[in-house]
Order: structure tokens, then sequence, then C-alpha cells
């Protein structure tokens, strides 16, 4: 099932956005015009993903300063543990879109595909 989130201008290159939809509340990063959605939680604490910096691929929780991959859902930093959940992107007419269900995974991102 594909579930719409926002369009692709409402996140700015290098930025985040929280976005509450159909029960999930769910981060988006856009990473040089390239879309990674992850869930917007901490996997660590109640820290929220789109407050906390991004470094390139990175980013930092704002509650513990833990860290993951956002094109993997990877920790990068303790005190994290269990990697962060990530979602398959397409963009359907210029809008961000994610595949939720079986294909949500806790290590895998597709980064932004064109459906």
């Amino acid at each position: 099932m594909q579930l719409v989130l926002c369009p692709k201008d409402a996140v700015r290159n290098g930025f985040s956005l929280k976005v509450e939809k159909a029960g999930l509340t769910l981060c988006v990063f856009n990473l040089e015009d390239s879309f990674y959605v992850t869930d917007d939680t901490c996997t660590h604490g109640p820290g929220s993903l789109s407050e906390g910096c991004i470094l390139g691929d990175i980013v930092e929780c704002n509650f513990h300063n833990g860290a993951f991959n956002i094109r993997t859902g990877a920790v990068e930093a303790p005190p994290c543990m269990a990697p962060l959940r990530t979602y398959p992107v397409r963009i359907i007419d210029e809008q961000v879109a994610i595949d939720v269900g079986d294909n949500a995974t806790s290590s895998q991102s597709t980064g932004s595909t064109t459906a």
C-alpha cells in the first residue's frame, strides 16, 4: 500500500519534516534531492528525529545525541542500539510517498524513485 506524505518542495535539501499519517509518525529527509523516510521517534528514547541535527546522511537525535544513518537506518552512535525503521520511497506526481506494510524494514532504504 502506498501512502502519500507531502509535496517534494515541502522538504528543503538538507532538512527534514515530521509527518503524521495513518497512525504513523514519520520523518521525511531530503538529501541532495533524494528522499528518505524513517520513523520519527528515536529507538533509544522519546527524541524526535525531525528535530535532530543532520550532518551529511547522519541524523543525530535531539534527546541523547545518538545517531542513525538516514539512508539505511543503521545505528551510527550510542546510546542507540536498535536500528531505525526505514520505508521504501516513491515520488508520485511531485509528492513523497512510501510503501507501507511488509516492504518497510529496519535496515533498508531505497531513497526516492519515480513511479
